[in-house]
């Protein structure tokens, strides 16, 4: 069933169907699949050469710049690339997709189909989906900010005097980024995919032209190196995998986009490009380091030789810009999701592109990521300032995952028992052992991404409550329509011509927009259609199962249109389907739509506390209208006010 429904459990609806989305997939061959996977996907960890091992190495850290430590973290590197991209995420994590789409929160509609919905379980799977895409948005906030800053702090190695012009260059490449936003996909998104491309072979050249110098440095591939680096040094070592972490920038990426481009692409992409270009780049600075450790200021732009170091500036401000973008359009399409699951409250969503549904804008988002990005930018400073705010958030969310994904695997896939305890085990080790030593960052600027993520849990939480707490109340005091309306079509009031659509949230009740219609205008139209529209937990529904559609005679209606949480729905699409499958003709201009506008006043009550309550009711009242969100023209709609109390 539907998470944004919770109530109709007891209805005669269709079951969630097995849709393959019609996207890209279908669109072009591997090779192009895997080229826009490559600017899209994998952008956010591609960019992290340029901040990782700088950070890994920082004076303030206290490793020493010996042979053994400079080894010791690239076997560490190796093996956290190998262990939770390769092997968590890309063998296991991408095989729990919902229906093709991955992300925590299509990992969560997944996980919830495990269990009855109300019950304990499924509570404790929701908190740990959502607290896990709340987080992302700390994360969202952290990573075009730290990718911009790094880069553009490349000029100052071209020259000093470059150094004053860090921040203003960095603010105003951010700036121009968001007010773009809303047509930058569309208009440079063709781009992306060639740039990163270039972006990797550039790192990986990079990287072989240091360790032509030092081959050995390939040793560290050995797992020993770690673990004699990390027994040895163990205070240090565990807090360098702090900053080890920022490799994986970007891993939920994987994940979250597998919608847009399937399983196979981005698998391709990551082994036979990504992966590589990322390994020669880290031990090219590894073995620049042992031969020049004073480069640790920036080791990667002091890669190459001078002359070509304002070109890499260049390239580096692009790559990091399009990982921006990524990071940014991915707040947006987790924001839509959590609407239509019902834990955020309507807001303006605008489709930036006529072909790709996954191509969205949502203004109110953007602005606030930009106000945010541009804030701390100005309050961290540097990218050394701002890697300590990173990693907390991101190593939560990874646990998350894991977590769920378990439930995935041991009640989805049916997979042995030791199996599933044996992976997941590895996985809660590694993921823990991030979070741990993440946690020494919290004083640092790790506070931040984590009060965005408890500020954004509260929001959801409460909205999601207050909205089962209303319908509770409206299915208590509610009028059964099958009861109801035959009643009033025996002794019906005046019916004029024309087509009345009543908006409804609860389709087995009679709406309170129709009660109060009748109450002041004493009409009923010849055509009436109680429309329901609901959100499965699926990403996208077939046309052929998207209305279920019931008679009541004398042209009155039970219409309930289903979509997916990767849809948005729209009545004109609706329309269409009535007349395609129940030949019920009529167009938007010629009907009238009757919404109910809900007041709600606070009342104490046992499930939510007053400022619980307060919140809720603030943020009912800012929510987009129902019309504009249905795309209903404003002139079509009729809005007939009641009073509620919580």
């Amino acid at each position: 069933m539907t998470i944004s429904d919770p109530h109709y459990s007891n209805s005669k609806l269709l079951r969630p169907v097995n849709f393959s989305n019609h996207d890209i997939r279908n669109k072009g061959g591997m090779i192009g699949l895997v080229l826009l996977a490559i600017g899209v996907v994998f952008g956010d960890i591609g960019t992290s050469p340029l901040y990782a091992l700088k950070v890994c190495f920082d004076p303030q850290s206290g490793i020493p710049m010996t042979t053994e430590s400079i080894y010791g973290v690239l076997s560490m590197v190796f093996w956290a690339f190998i262990f939770v991209v390769s092997l968590k995420y890309v063998f296991f994590v991408m095989r729990a997709n919902n229906h093709g789409e991955g992300g925590i929160l299509a990992l969560m509609a997944l996980a919830l189909r495990t269990t009855n919905t109300g019950s304990k379980k499924a509570l404790v799977l929701m908190i740990v989906g959502i607290l896990g895409a709340c987080l992302f948005y700390g994360d969202a906030v952290i990573t075009p900010a730290i990718s911009v800053l790094s880069a553009v702090e490349g000029m100052s190695v071209v020259s000093g005097s470059f150094t004053k012009w860090v921040l203003p260059i960095t603010i105003s490449i951010l700036l121009l980024l968001f007010v773009f936003e809303k047509k930058g996909t569309s208009i440079v998104g063709a781009f992306f995919g060639p740039i990163m491309l270039v972006w990797f072979l550039v790192i990986a050249c990079m990287g072989i032209y240091q360790i032509a110098e030092v081959p050995e440095i390939f040793r560290a591939m050995n797992p020993l190196y770690a673990l004699h680096f990390m027994m040895n040094n163990s205070v240090i070592a565990f807090a360098v995998t702090g900053s080890i972490f920022l490799v994986l920038t970007g891993t939920e990426a994987l994940y979250a986009d597998m919608g847009h481009f399937g399983f196979k692409p981005i698998q391709f992409a990551w082994f036979l490009l990504v992966f590589p270009a990322l390994l020669l780049n880290y031990f090219g600075q590894g073995a620049m380091l042992l031969h020049h450790p004073e480069s640790v200021s920036n080791p990667f732009f002091l890669m190459v030789p001078e002359t070509f170091t304002l070109g890499l500036v260049i390239l580096s401000t692009v790559a990091t810009v399009i990982a921006s973008q990524a990071c940014i359009s991915g707040a947006y399409s987790m924001t839509s999701q959590a609407i239509l699951l019902g834990f955020i409250p309507r807001m303006k969503v605008i489709f930036t592109s006529e072909r790709e549904v996954g191509q969205i804008y949502v203004p109110f988002i953007n602005w606030l990521l930009c106000f945010i990005v541009i804030g701390i930018v100005l309050a961290f400073k540097k990218s050394d300032n701002l890697a300590s705010a990173y990693g907390i958030a991101v190593s939560t969310t990874m646990l998350m995952t894991t977590i769920l994904a378990a439930v995935v695997m041991k009640s989805v896939w049916k997979w042995n028992f030791l199996l599933v305890a044996g992976l997941t085990t590895l996985f809660v080790i590694i993921d823990v052992g991030f979070f741990l030593a993440n946690l020494s960052k919290i004083g640092e600027g790790g506070w931040f991404p984590l009060m965005i993520g408890a500020f954004c849990f509260l929001l959801m939480m409460t909205w999601y409550q207050g909205r089962k707490i209303l319908r509770g109340k409206a299915i208590a005091n509610g009028i059964r329509i099958d009861t109801f309306m035959p009643l009033l079509l025996k002794m019906p009031p005046h019916r004029v011509d024309g087509t009345a659509v009543f908006l409804t949230a609860h389709i087995d009740y009679v709406p309170t927009s129709l009660l109060h219609n009748l109450k002041h205008n004493r009409i009923l139209h010849k055509r009436v259609i109680f429309l329901k529209v609901s959100v499965w937990d699926v990403p996208r529904i077939s046309d052929d199962k998207r209305i279920d559609f019931k008679d009541l005679g004398d042209e009155v209606y039970i219409v309930r249109a289903i979509y997916g949480f990767k849809e948005t729905p729209d009545i004109s699409q609706i329309i269409k389907s009535l007349h395609n499958h129940y030949g019920i003709k009529f167009t938007i201009a010629e009907a009238s739509f009757f919404l109910a506008r809900e007041h709600i006043l606070a009342k104490q009550i046992p499930q939510m506390s007053m400022w619980r309550e307060l919140l809720f009711i603030w943020m009912m009242n800012n929510a987009s209208k129902t019309a504009d969100f249905f795309k209903i023209e404003s002139g079509r709609v009729i809005e007939l006010g009641s009073q509620i109390e919580m």
